[in-house]
């Protein structure tokens, strides 16, 4: 399970610390439906810009290491993240928890697939007032901030399965992604990887480091 944390190395900010978006981009505007309904277009235009960014960056070595966990194991990546760093960085199986960055879809029913739309680095910018095929306005493929987390379920039986539960990246803050460590079983070992101090269940493992360093030392422990 991976976090904000997870892509800082590869210059995306996180949303939450002291310098992270939500400093300058409140919450409210830009995250959620009611903002989304105040005005499209400033919601448009910001994940135009995170986009713009995000095609400007590459996957860190914490991404790698990450996907060459699948040359011994058969790994699932359950993220926060809206970037697709993991999959620029090969991993096969990743379960976006809180939307895509790169998609779009109707603003009536984000989840119908018929007007879902993956964006490419040339064609990244919707323009505001841009209709989906259903008619309504397209917006982001992104869960806002009180609506419901779609794949959360399918996340909590993956966890459930797990072998090795490996965190890295994140504050276990934002619920209900940070529950998911208690679907773990009890015997099954659990990692932890953020260099800042976090409230973790006991019998945490925890590597005291950014992603690539961390994933580095999980890399020999496993």
């Amino acid at each position: 399970m991976t976090g904000a944390g997870m892509s800082v190395e590869s210059g995306l900010r996180t949303f939450r610390d002291a310098d992270g978006l939500w400093e300058e981009y409140p919450v409210a505007q830009v995250a959620t439906h009611e903002g989304w309904e105040a005005d499209p277009t400033l919601v448009t235009n910001f994940y135009n810009m995170l986009r713009r960014k995000c095609w400007g960056v590459k996957p860190n070595e914490g991404h790698r290491l990450v996907a060459r966990l699948e040359e011994k194991y058969e790994v699932v990546v359950v993220t926060q993240n809206v970037d697709n760093l993991h999959e620029q960085a090969g991993s096969s199986n990743v379960i976006h928890l809180h939307g895509e960055l790169m998609k779009v879809c109707s603003s009536r029913d984000p989840e119908d697939p018929r007007y879902q739309r993956t964006l490419t680095p040339d064609d990244c910018q919707i323009a505001p007032g841009t209709l989906a095929g259903d008619g309504s306005l397209l917006r982001p493929y992104i869960v806002f901030f009180g609506e419901a987390v779609p794949n959360i379920e399918l996340a909590a039986r993956e966890a459930m399965e797990a072998d090795i539960f490996i965190i890295i990246g994140t504050s276990l803050n934002v619920y209900p992604a940070a529950g998911l460590v208690h679907y773990v079983r009890p015997a099954t070992p659990i990692y932890l990887i953020d260099p800042n101090d976090v409230s973790a269940p006991s019998g945490v493992h925890h590597i005291a480091k950014g992603a690539s360093d961390g994933m580095r030392e999980l890399f020999a422990i496993l």
